[in-house]
């Protein structure tokens, strides 16, 4: 047998990579504590200061605190100055680790990695024996999905997103039937009731999570043309109904996609618009090598997406389903008009404005 020959500067460079990874997965979960205590909005209010001062500032514990800034130093997100033993956030970090940064808050993303680490031997379990790990896994979805989709919503939804479906304005200006798919805590649902109280609004979910944080939203809101219930999007049975489905970022999720889809063309008028946000990408992997999300999505695929699916029985279609596949689908459901469009202020995702 010949002997390999290893490529010492190729071996060498890969194990640099690979304390990188190690590095930057340890600090990922630094980065969540500090948006999750309000750290890093603390310290963007702040000129350099102690761990004493920011830990008063925070009302946390000094010990951690400090323990905290040290990784954040080290991972070289915070200043130090050590002859004053001072720490600093600068504007130019914090426009990207703030709630104050809105859409651009990427702090909030880094939550997802220790929910999804949470289910990590159920995966490896799934790996040897197949099925899936259910939603009820996953305590903090409904809220982690909700804080991620609600400033997108309140910044894009009525003046960027329904202007893509033309005429979709004026006709729930002038009254319509919407029905959101997949609602979750139903913010999108309730942001479209406010903005048209003309039109009559519904939001289903099987999460009986994200229904009650839905209807108690529309209560604090003094909503009354807005209506949730807990049912299962594949059996709608409400045909010819809505005027405008929406579904944001749910199909890919489903445990039964092509019946959800067929039930949602059932379910609108001859002349409705469903309108789908999902993942921006290829259905081709090869056509994935430069996604800038790509391992990302495509993990988030098997310890969430995928793997939830599977666990009813689902078709697994995974997060990076791609373009290809969801034209194809949405095709075999009966649309026969579809139109992908893509947002500058939401670059990951795709929406398709599909007509029967």
């Amino acid at each position: 047998m010949a002997t390999q020959v290893l490529d010492e500067v190729q071996k060498e460079a890969f194990a640099e990579r690979m304390l990188g990874i190690w590095n930057d997965a340890f600090l990922a979960l630094m980065i969540s504590i500090g948006h999750q205590t309000r750290l890093f909005d603390t310290m963007a209010d702040l000129r350099p200061s102690t761990s004493e001062e920011i830990a008063r500032a925070a009302d946390l514990n000094e010990r951690y605190v400090r323990e905290w800034l040290s990784a954040m130093v080290t991972g070289r997100i915070v200043d130090y100055d050590p002859a004053t033993r001072m720490y600093a956030l600068s504007p130019e970090r914090a426009v990207s680790l703030t709630r104050k940064a809105g859409l651009d808050n990427m702090a909030f993303f880094t939550q997802y990695v220790s929910m999804v680490g949470s289910v990590e031997q159920q995966v490896v379990e799934c790996f040897h024996k197949g099925g899936g790990v259910p939603y009820s896994a996953y305590p903090r979805f409904q809220e982690l999905h909700a804080e991620e989709s609600g400033p997108l919503f309140d910044a894009l939804l009525i003046d960027v997103i329904l202007p893509l479906a033309p005429g979709l304005v004026d006709r729930l200006e002038r009254g319509g039937k919407v029905l959101d798919v997949g609602c979750g805590a139903g913010h999108a649902i309730n942001v479209m009731a406010k903005a048209f109280p003309t039109s009559r609004f519904a939001g289903y979910d099987f999460s009986e999570t994200g229904i009650a944080a839905g209807r108690a939203e529309a209560a604090r809101l003094g909503l009354t043309n807005v209506r949730f219930a807990v049912k299962d999007a594949a059996l709608l049975e409400e045909p010819g109904r809505y005027d405008l489905i929406t579904a944001f970022n749910a199909i890919h999720d489903q445990a039964h996609p092509r019946a959800v889809l067929r039930a949602i063309r059932d379910a609108l008028r001859s002349d409705g618009v469903f309108l789908m946000q999902d993942i921006a990408a290829s259905s081709n992997l090869h056509e994935n090598l430069d996604h800038p999300l790509g391992p990302t999505f495509y993990t988030a695929s098997t310890m969430l997406c995928m793997t939830t699916s599977l666990a009813y029985g689902g078709e697994g279609l995974g997060t990076m389903w791609g373009e290809q596949l969801a034209r194809e689908l949405l095709a075999e459901a009966g649309f026969a008009h579809v139109v992908v469009e893509q947002i500058s202020s939401d670059p990951f995702n795709n929406y398709y404005v599909a007509r029967t």
